[in-house]
Order: structure tokens, then sequence, then C-alpha cells
């Protein structure tokens, strides 16, 4: 069986390790697992890279002046179909193909005139909407009936001239129908649903949940406490790009007023600069693309605070718990998937999610629910479904 996978990025960035784990998995156990790629660090051996970076910034301008991403990049594309050519896959497994670097309906067609066996994992909700990655806080179900008229066409990817969302939808429908033997991924029961009242109602849809690297994600001991001046205090520990979101202004108001004496609120994963608007009890810690460092900072912490409005999976939420950090979020979409009853709070209530971060309980969720190599054995075991169908 010879695989080839397709995504934005490789190795890094949750969807490039998934990818990666799946791709030394199938290594590992004699299927011939080749990788697509705009974005990598460094070389990746046996893989073609998508694209240069000239190509990508002009699909990038292109998309946001017509309002249509992976609608451009076609000598790339063209390219990537030679390749394919003579590669030969049985089974080609689509990722995030939203980062301008790739014109999608060619290769659907391709797909389709083909007759080759496609997977899609729906990291997000790209696939089925006509441009967002997700509507849910933007209340929109236009996506059930066609699009147009876009609340987020300034958002997600923006198209600044003109809103061709209708366009998109309808050429999803079109070019993803005409794919024979197509499979659905979700990473959560709640997209995977989602996924079942469109147009891939049709298709085969199953849900394997992301997995974690639990030899990484684990309790760890750190000095990370004396480091940050942290000894003593109760320690918050949330994501950046959700608490500084706009949609969360309140939340991070309401948390800043009501903290106790020695109640920090620790955000990672932000510039340093944005720490000169913020209250005196909420610090930012910055970026960090090293998991051993991620995991320490989570087994510092007392609590994992997480304010998102929407999301596929939420696989920040598996990490910290297999960290020994109980969690609070706010319910809805797949986040409900990745705690332990109790741990989630009506959507929005700022007063509700800060009276569950003052009170954790221990995280009752199984640590090895989530284990990457669950993950990608089922993987492994579509795949072989597939090409034995």
């Amino acid at each position: 069986m010879k695989v080839l996978q397709i995504n934005a990025v490789y190795g890094f960035g949750s969807t490039g390790m998934i990818v990666r784990d799946i791709r030394e998995y199938c290594l590992e156990n004699g299927i011939e697992c080749h990788v697509a790629y705009a974005f990598a660090q460094g070389d990746v051996p046996g893989g073609y890279r998508i694209g240069s970076v000239l190509s990508r910034k002009w699909h990038a301008l292109l998309s946001r002046v017509a309002g249509k991403q992976a609608y451009y990049s076609r000598i790339a594309t063209w390219r990537l179909l030679r390749y394919m050519d003579s590669l030969r896959p049985d089974i080609v497994h689509l990722h995030n193909l939203h980062s301008n670097y790739i014109h999608l309906n060619m290769l659907l067609k391709y797909l389709a005139k083909k007759d080759i066996r496609t997977v899609i994992t729906l990291h997000d909700c790209w696939w089925y909407t006509g441009g967002c990655f997700h509507y849910t806080a933007a209340g929109c179900d236009k996506w059930l009936s066609g699009c147009g008229r876009c609340p987020k066409r300034l958002a997600d990817t923006p198209a600044y001239l003109h809103d061709a969302s209708q366009r998109i939808l309808s050429d999803r429908k079109t070019y993803l129908s005409a794919i024979p033997r197509l499979t659905i991924v979700g990473v959560s029961d709640w997209i995977a649903g989602e996924a079942g009242k469109t147009f891939l109602s049709s298709k085969k849809v199953v849900t394997i949940h992301n997995g974690i690297d639990l030899t990484v994600f684990k309790p760890t001991q750190s000095d990370l406490r004396e480091k940050l001046g942290l000894t003593g205090k109760y320690v918050m520990l949330g994501p950046a790009s959700k608490w500084l979101s706009p949609v969360n202004q309140e939340v991070l108001s309401y948390f800043s007023e009501h903290m106790r004496k020695d109640d920090v609120l620790l955000l990672f994963g932000a510039a340093p600069q944005a720490s000169t608007t913020l209250p005196a009890q909420v610090l930012l810690y910055g970026y960090t693309h090293d998991r051993k460092e991620l995991a320490a900072l989570y087994s510092m912490a007392d609590v994992f605070v997480n304010p998102t409005r929407e999301e596929s999976f939420g696989l920040v939420n598996v990490e910290a718990q297999s960290c020994g950090t109980p969690v609070v979020a706010f319910a809805g979409t797949g986040v409900s998937e990745t705690l332990c009853p109790g741990a989630c709070v009506e959507s929005g209530n700022a007063g509700s999610l800060f009276a569950a971060s003052i009170r954790t309980a221990e995280s009752t969720l199984a640590r090895n629910a989530f284990d990457r190599r669950l993950s990608t054995e089922s993987y492994l075991r579509l795949y072989q479904q597939i090409q034995n169908q």
C-alpha cells in the first residue's frame, strides 16, 4: 500500500505533528507513506515541497483581493499532480489545504478523474463551508444552505473586495461529491456530526480523535515557578490566542476584577509587548515550540483555563490533563469530548468559568484515552479497510 498525505505543514504545529506521526507509524508497519507540504523545518527525506515562498505570497494577495483562497498556485499544483502521476498512490490523505499554496479544485478534479481512494481529516470546518474555519462564535448556519453575505468575510481568510463564499461552497459540493471513494474523518464526534448535516452526508464519515505523545506530556518537575516569580501563587494557565481574542475581552476583565491577591493568570503564546495593556495579575509567557518545556509549563500550573468558543477538538486540554493539571473550559463544539464531566461551563459565562477555575477538582479523564498511538493505529486500520474495499 502506498499513501500520500498532503498538508500545509510537516513536523511542527498541531496538524504537522499529526501528519508526521501517521507517516512514521506507517513506515514502522511496512506501509509506504509519502508527504507533500508547503512548509517544513529543514529537509524532509522523501517529502515533496509544494510551491515557493513567492508563489505563496502571490496566492495570498490574490485570495484577499478576489475573496477565494485555494484558487491559485496553478503551476505549483500542476507540478504536484505530475509528481502524483509518478508516485501513483493508492490512498491520498488530505489535511489542511488552506494556507495559500494549492489550487484545490485542480487537485479534487484529479482525484475524481483518477478514482483515487481519498481521505479528508476535518481539523476545522473549512472543507464544508464557504471558506471559514469555524462558524459557531459568529452564530452562522449559512453553510447549511449555501453561504453568501458571509459574516466572517474579513476574518479567517480575509476577502477585502468580494464575498465569494457562495461560489466556494458550490465548488466544494461539486468537486468533493465527484470523488467516488471519499472518506471523511472528524477529529471529534461534534465535527463529524456537523459534516453529516451537509453534502458530505453521502460519504463515509467516521471519528478519529487526535492524540498526544504521552512520553512527553506527563507530570514534569521544573523550576519554572521560581524562575517566573510565582512561588506561593495560584497559577491559572491559558492560551493567549483565546484569552486575548476580542470575543473574550469581557471574560478577561471579569477575571482581573475578581482574582484574589495571590492569583495569577499566565498566558502563553503571545508577544511580550502585549503585556503593556494587560492588568497587573495577567502575565505573558511568550511562545514555545519545545514540547518538553510546554509539558513543564502545564505541570507547574494549578489549573488550565481555556475560554475557547469554538474548537474542532481541543488538544491543548488533553495535553494539560495528561500533565496532571485539571482543565476548565467553555462548553460546546468539540471541547466537551476532551474533558471529564463538570469541567465545562456555559460558553461565554465568565462568572461560571472563574468559579470553576478556583474550585478545580482532580480530572477523572483517563490519561491514555488520547494516546497518539491509538490515533495513528486507527488511521492505519482505516487505510487497510479502504484498500481492501
